[in-house]
């Protein structure tokens, strides 16, 4: 990993970098943007995203592809699946294990070098589910 990253560290990559990993959930970038501009005022959302990419793409935070209206991010490491409310679109951790052996049997049957897993679970966060019994 060290010898990927080769991105020049900056003020505002490394408190979007840090404000993201005090995220309990995964923020979309709009949501990023505003706790990070408590700390950087004069931040624009533009900026937001591009660092976003950056690190994205540097392997530094997972950009999250979840069939919400939004992409959201992800700075936890290690692998893990993700669960996204249908109702509010709230994703969270999903402890499951990885499933290496379908990585090896997929590869052998299609010949392709498996590089990434994304496995997604869908339903009620507690919070709608709170809320339904309510209503």
């Amino acid at each position: 990993m060290a010898d990927r990253i080769r991105i020049r560290r900056s003020k505002q990559r490394d408190i979007i970098l840090e404000e993201l990993m005090r995220f309990e959930s995964h923020p979309s970038a709009d949501e990023l943007y505003l706790r990070v501009r408590k700390r950087l005022p004069r931040i624009s959302l533009g900026t937001v995203y591009r660092n976003l990419e950056i690190l994205a793409r540097e392997g530094m935070i997972r950009r999250l592809v979840l069939g919400g209206p939004q992409m959201r991010y992800d700075g936890g490491h290690g692998e893990h699946h993700h669960v996204r409310c249908v109702r509010c679109g709230r994703v969270d951790d999903a402890p499951a294990p990885a499933p290496a052996a379908a990585d090896r049997i997929i590869a052998r049957r299609t010949g392709y070098r498996i590089i990434e897993r994304r496995v997604q679970y869908l339903g009620v966060c507690p919070s709608c589910r709170k809320k339904e019994r309510v209503s």
